[in-house]
């Protein structure tokens, strides 16, 4: 079959198509034809090996998982042994991270339990941009108590794949939305229903003097003690991305704890988990039309290298998607 591998970390021209041998699902696991693939943050941080906390899991000197890509969709061809959820020609997406990657190819073998079933009425597109995505921007809007109707909620990070869905997602529960991004994305941002936009190149959100009651922060990068000055009374701070590998981090494990119990504000990282019950229920919304994946562009699997050239620019609304 064919894929898209790596041997050694650096940039996104170390990704090569090559011919590998077609994998054989285990026991437990599902063989899927891969009709669509989503780009993350997490495989070009992979490509890039960067920061070293990538290396910690990823492989110190090489990449542990040669094929990256996460976000799937496709068509289950074969079934293990053991595997009773799926059978032969079901529609499915997923995200398979958990399982070594490998969804920058034709097929890909994964547990079933990573899985959950494509509704018709989503296109394979449509369904590889959300698992990843769409699982953090629920997940992180959950963190604490959850945001509540009417509060003042800011999203950092708003244009990209997660933010698009966890602004709409945060409409639908009668939120005042804050984006925070670049003003190319406005336009797309404001049809998603955002009350207020911020330009990150000119302002930084945790200066102007408001304060929000729940901030999901995609890009965190600062110190604890800005998104702490930026929260209401009682207010909560959910880090879903950003500067993982850099003393934010520990920031966010040691100090979000004792600012917790001197204070009534909440700030971390969220527990990111992936989720049948979570993907059944985005799907949902999707097909009833409260929920759009936002697709930036499509490459085929030969130009997943350009692709990652576009994702480096920044420039991405919501998300890439690629088709083998």
């Amino acid at each position: 079959m064919k894929a898209v591998a790596y041997n050694q970390y650096g940039t996104q021209a170390n990704l090569h198509l090559m011919d590998v041998e077609r994998p054989m699902p285990k026991k437990d696991e599902v063989l899927v034809r891969i009709l669509a693939v989503s780009v993350n943050s997490w495989d070009w941080d992979l490509v890039k090996g960067e920061p070293l906390l990538v290396r910690i899991f990823g492989g110190w000197w090489k990449p542990k998982c040669p094929i990256l890509g996460a976000d799937i969709a496709g068509i289950v061809e074969s079934v293990g042994s053991q595997a009773k959820e799926f059978k032969v020609g079901d529609e499915v997406l997923g995200d398979i991270a958990e399982a070594g990657f490998g969804g920058f190819a034709e097929y890909v073998a994964v547990p079933e339990r990573l899985l959950a079933r494509k509704p018709s009425a989503l296109s394979f597109e449509q369904a590889a941009a959300l698992p990843q995505a769409g699982l953090l921007a629920i997940q992180g809007l959950r963190y604490g108590k959850g945001i509540q109707p009417g509060q003042d909620v800011l999203i950092n990070g708003a244009g990209g794949g997660v933010g698009t869905l966890a602004l709409q997602l945060a409409k639908q529960k009668g939120a005042i939305v804050t984006c925070v991004d670049l003003p190319e994305k406005f336009d797309l941002l404001q049809s998603l229903g955002a009350d207020h936009l911020v330009d990150y190149t000119h302002t930084d959100y945790t200066r102007t003097g408001r304060k929000y009651d729940f901030i999901l922060d995609v890009t965190a990068h600062r110190s604890i003690f800005d998104y702490h000055r930026a929260l209401k009374p009682n207010g909560t701070f959910s880090m879903i991305g950003g500067a993982m590998g850099g003393g934010l981090l520990l920031q966010m494990v040691i100090l979000g704890t004792l600012i917790a119990l001197v204070s009534n504000k909440k700030l971390g990282l969220m527990g990111y988990r992936p989720s049948r019950e979570d993907l059944d229920l985005l799907a949902s919304f999707c097909v009833d039309g409260k929920l759009r994946c936002i697709i930036d562009k499509v490459f085929p699997l030969d130009k997943t290298p350009a692709a990652f050239d576009y994702y480096a620019t920044g420039k991405v609304k919501g998300k890439i998607v690629i088709v083998p």
